[in-house]
């Protein structure tokens, strides 16, 4: 043995190294760490299977990363899901980036009727916040209450209770207010796929909500489940609206 072979040897003993493990050839993949999961073929069946299991909305990002594919392979069969289930009794519910199943707005009496759930009754100032929300989210506390011209903190606060709106982050502004919008229970609760079918609004309506503009968004991780995003956990008999 040579000097050079004597003093590699000795360094593979001391750093621990497997002398059997080489470099990899050229044209060889490098190792990747863990093995992966082999890609599943992203069918509609497979795709309304994994979305009618989940517990909770999916993004498209989770959904490429289960199935092994791209984002594209994914939008694609979430367009052809959505347009067989339009006669069916589920639609697929869009929010941002993510998605999930819910009940057709047709089948939501005989629906309520089964699980004993009366409809929710807002009250004017609810309905009238809500709008607010909706058509000009990102919007603060402060800018819902400069266009309805009154105190909105309780109706907001039961709004934020029944899941109709949420926290989406906090603003830039001083005090970093944070920042309201619509969650995935407004477009069940309204039989909503989107907030792209909300009706236009009238132009004198458009224009006043437009002298607020708009808010940039701090993103925040979200609420753990059970809790809100508030990061409370809520009881039954909060804010009750009367």
């Amino acid at each position: 043995m040579t000097e050079i072979e004597r003093a590699e040897l000795e360094a593979i003993e001391v750093n621990g190294a497997d002398p059997v493990e080489s470099e990899p050839k050229p044209g060889e993949p490098e190792s990747s760490g863990p093995e992966q999961l082999a890609p599943i073929e992203l069918t509609e069946a497979a795709l309304e299977a994994l979305l009618f299991v989940a517990e909770r909305p999916l993004s498209r990002r989770e959904i490429a990363s289960l199935a092994g594919t791209d984002r594209a392979t994914v939008d694609a069969r979430l367009g052809d899901l959505e347009v067989s289930l339009r006669s069916r009794g589920i639609r697929i519910l869009v929010d941002g980036d993510r998605v999930e199943l819910a009940t057709a707005p047709e089948g939501g009496a005989i629906v309520a009727r089964y699980v004993g759930a009366d409809a929710i009754r807002l009250s004017p100032a609810s309905l009238e916040t809500l709008a607010i929300v909706a058509y000009r989210q990102p919007v603060t506390k402060g800018a819902v209450e400069r266009i309805r011209g009154v105190d909105s903190d309780y109706t907001l606060r039961t709004l934020l209770h029944r899941r109709l709106v949420v926290e989406l982050g906090r603003s830039n502004a001083p005090g970093r207010p944070f920042l309201y919008g619509t969650g995935f229970e407004f477009l069940e609760r309204f039989g909503l796929t989107s907030l792209d079918e909300l009706p236009p609004l009238d132009a004198d309506v458009a224009a006043r909500l437009a002298e607020e503009g708009g808010e940039a968004v701090e993103a925040m991780p979200e609420p753990l489940p059970g809790l809100e995003a508030g990061g409370h956990e809520t009881s039954s008999t909060e804010l009750a609206e009367t």
